[in-house]
């Protein structure tokens, strides 16, 4: 038990909990990960509802700053258990909180107050998150697998048809989401780029499939202005981008995507920055279908000329 290095490298324990709140030791194999729903650092009730850590962005200088709460092979707090059911905190899980939102309607409260919001985290995040992935599996062997579907909150809250019975939660290892946790019903981090993470993690090529071209293609749309907010939570949110106008527009949309794919191919995309497109796009599978239809015909055009 608690075997390899207990803090993460760099993380202040200036809010150290564990001496108030020992926990159980454990060998963990789970890395849970939670969003705040606040813009600070949360005092967690003294450390009573504390995770193991907490990531908060550093706008300015592009990073996140770590704190760490208890060793990473310590239960914390941050997860109902109830009593008689499943274990939740204590069976081999570290928890991480992302100081930021999953909620749409928070999001757009929050307005130019820098903030993260989960669906739309830029790629120094990813960056950093991914660091603290590969720190878990090379010095505790935490898999970088998840093959768990992060929902859009609100759809993610309650009994959302992705949060794993006691015997999944049991057998699981890997990335997680406090959307996934037995006895709880938080639907935080909801549509959470882990795929993104992961991918950084492993430090892995993508290459420009059909569906990083429409991950791209979105990415296109939204910085010029085409489209507002590639995921709105509904379409009364934010009727410019319905899918119904933006269909009856691809015409415009595939010939200045098509112009701005050819300098993109040329622009040396990180693999993270791909990864983390590919990931925001998945939550609008309709657009991007109509989308990659678009492109193959205006593509295949182009090589027949």
């Amino acid at each position: 038990m608690r075997t390899g290095p207990q803090r993460y490298p760099g993380a202040s324990t200036t809010y150290w909990y564990q001496d108030n709140y020992p926990g159980s030791a454990m060998e963990t194999n789970v890395v849970l990960w939670h969003s705040t729903e606040g813009t600070s650092l949360p005092s967690y009730g003294g450390g009573a509802s504390a995770p193991n850590l907490t990531a908060r962005p550093d706008f300015a200088k592009q990073r996140m700053v770590w704190y760490q709460h208890f060793d990473f092979d310590v239960s914390s707090r941050a997860l109902r258990n109830l009593p008689g059911g499943v274990e939740t905190n204590t069976l081999n899980v570290c928890q991480v909180e992302i100081v930021g939102t999953c909620d749409p309607a928070t999001h757009r409260r929050w307005g130019s107050t820098p903030h993260l919001y989960m669906p739309q985290l830029p790629q120094w995040v990813i960056r950093d998150l991914a660091a603290f992935a590969r720190w878990a599996r090379t010095e505790h062997g935490v898999p970088l697998t998840s093959g768990l579907t992060f929902k859009p909150y609100p759809s993610s809250y309650g009994a959302n048809g992705v949060r794993m019975t006691a015997a999944q939660w049991n057998r699981f290892t890997g990335h997680c989401g406090h959307q996934h946790a037995p006895e709880n019903d938080h639907g935080d981090p909801g549509s959470f780029p882990m795929n993104a993470v992961l991918a950084a993690a492993k430090g892995e090529t993508m290459d420009l499939t059909p569906a990083n071209l429409r991950a791209i293609a979105v990415a296109v749309l939204t910085a010029d202005g085409i489209i507002d907010n590639p995921n709105p939570a509904t379409a009364d949110d934010n009727p410019y981008v319905a899918l119904e106008t933006v269909v009856r527009n691809l015409e415009i949309i595939a010939r200045r995507t098509e112009k701005k794919l050819s300098t993109l191919q040329t622009a040396e995309l990180t693999d993270a920055q791909v990864s983390a497109i590919a990931d925001r796009l998945a939550a609008h599978p309709a657009l991007a279908d109509a989308l990659a239809e678009k492109l193959a015909d205006r593509l295949a055009a182009r090589d027949s000329s």
